[in-house]
């Protein structure tokens, strides 16, 4: 049995949101001491697992208590089912980066967008797949809900990095190094930190990348001549001025 401030380290999530979780019944710990300590069992961290794995698909708290709280639920089967997902967009993911690299490294104009190759990656009859076992097990409003929450988290997402982009585009003419600059620079910094971890060693690293490799270059470029340039020498000050 584990105390609530062991498995909020374990899991890496705070002792408020596991608190909240047994004020809404989502997550009720099988036992509390006269002392008022809540003491959580394995199968309480098996459910934290699935209530994890669900909300990373979008799912309220209050679909996902409906679901984990059916006679029905089976850890096992929801687990298959959540492998099943993932193994998909990773198919999916891997097939487009190298869609996109094989029309990155096309010459331009001599792209036949008709061909089938170009759009490898863009089947989703597997998805499909998963989605039907998904709607039976689960029901069609939590996966509607949680299709719907990936898709304005996508598109969110591209929306803020394009932002980010077309602000750093209107810096280039100014000095890299300058304040304007840097502050400038940092939104960018923060935002991948947002989506992964980046150390400054790695975001200085990423910067030379822009400009060594000629598919990130043609893509920031985009946004404006020269960008990846300019960006690589921010983001390389940036690193140095903070460490």
């Amino acid at each position: 049995m584990l105390k609530v401030k062991q498995v909020s380290q374990i899991v890496g999530i705070s002792v408020r949101t596991l608190h909240h979780y047994d004020e809404i019944g989502l997550l009720v710990p099988d036992t509390t001491t006269e002392a008022g300590y809540r003491l959580y069992s394995e199968e309480n961290l098996k459910d934290l697992q699935q209530i994890l794995f669900f909300k990373e698909l979008g799912l309220s708290l209050k679909s996902i208590k409906e679901i984990i709280t059916n006679p029905g639920f089976d850890h096992r089967d929801a687990l298959m089912l959540h492998r099943k997902s993932l193994e998909e967009k990773k198919r999916a993911i891997v097939q487009m980066i190298e869609t996109i690299d094989r029309t990155l490294d096309a010459k331009e104009g001599e792209i036949d967008m008709t061909d089938k190759k170009h759009f490898a990656g863009f089947d989703f009859s597997e998805g499909e797949q998963y989605e039907k076992e998904a709607r039976d097990k689960w029901g069609d409003k939590a996966v509607d809900e949680a299709k719907g929450h990936v898709h304005k988290q996508e598109t969110k997402m591209a929306e803020r990095m394009n932002d980010i982009y077309r602000d750093l585009a209107t810096m280039r003419d100014t000095e890299p190094t300058s304040q304007e600059a840097q502050q400038a620079i940092a939104t960018w910094y923060v935002y991948l930190n947002e989506l992964g971890t980046y150390s400054l060693d790695a975001f200085a690293g990423l910067g030379k990348m822009y400009v060594a490799d000629e598919r990130f270059k043609n893509n920031i470029d985009q946004f404006g001549e020269g960008l990846a340039a300019w960006m690589q020498q921010a983001m390389r000050a940036y690193a140095e001025q903070n460490k």
